[in-house]
């Protein structure tokens, strides 16, 4: 189960990972607004007879973090993977589950030389494809304004590279883009990349 407040994200994320490839691979997925249920933890607690045996937070918010704590099944682990920026950060969590449910909280951060092994090899058998994480390219030119700018660029990763000139351009822009600059090196690189 997915969730977020906002259809759009939903909607991105259902366009990387499909609920009918997640059922070729044996998963029954689901994406959920929890902003358009009247008791989200209740909704979500019934999508997994009662809660959930692991629960990953992918944002520094108290509410999703406390929302992550109440959907926890019996022995349940919530894997905090949000690195927060402010030191001061902390949300409540239910301590009396923490012992008679045995529910426990775990904070990640990145990976050992292992997980980038077994990434590398996802990646090549095509398991899982990384492209789907990238809405914007830019040449090396672009990355200083854009790194100053990332709180305000929607979308998700953004891939720089480092041979060409080229402002930082949403993927689903390139076909204006490549129209705009046509007859230029840049308008050539946008069709190429559409």
């Amino acid at each position: 189960v997915v969730t977020d407040i906002d259809d759009a994200r939903l909607a991105r994320a259902a366009e990387i990972v499909t609920v009918e490839e997640a059922a070729r691979c044996g998963v029954k997925l689901m994406y959920v607004n929890t902003a358009s249920v009247d008791d989200a933890n209740a909704y979500l607690r019934s999508l997994a007879d009662g809660g959930f045996n692991d629960v990953f937070v992918f944002a520094p918010v108290r509410g999703v973090v406390e929302t992550g704590d109440a959907i926890l099944a019996r022995d349940g682990c919530l894997n905090f993977f949000a690195g927060p920026t402010d030191p001061t950060f902390s949300a409540n969590f239910n301590f009396y589950n923490v012992h008679y449910g045995a529910t426990h909280i775990v904070g990640t951060s990145g990976g050992n030389t292992d997980d980038m092994k077994e990434s590398i090899e996802m990646m090549t058998t095509g398991r899982i494809n990384p492209a789907g994480m990238i809405t914007h390219v830019g040449g090396l030119d672009s990355c200083a304004e854009t790194t100053k700018a990332l709180p305000t660029i929607k979308g998700a990763k953004k891939l720089v590279y480092t041979h060409i000139s080229m402002p930082m351009t949403a993927i689903e822009d390139f076909a204006a883009r490549a129209e705009e600059c046509r007859g230029t090196e840049l308008g050539e690189l946008f069709s190429d990349l559409a």
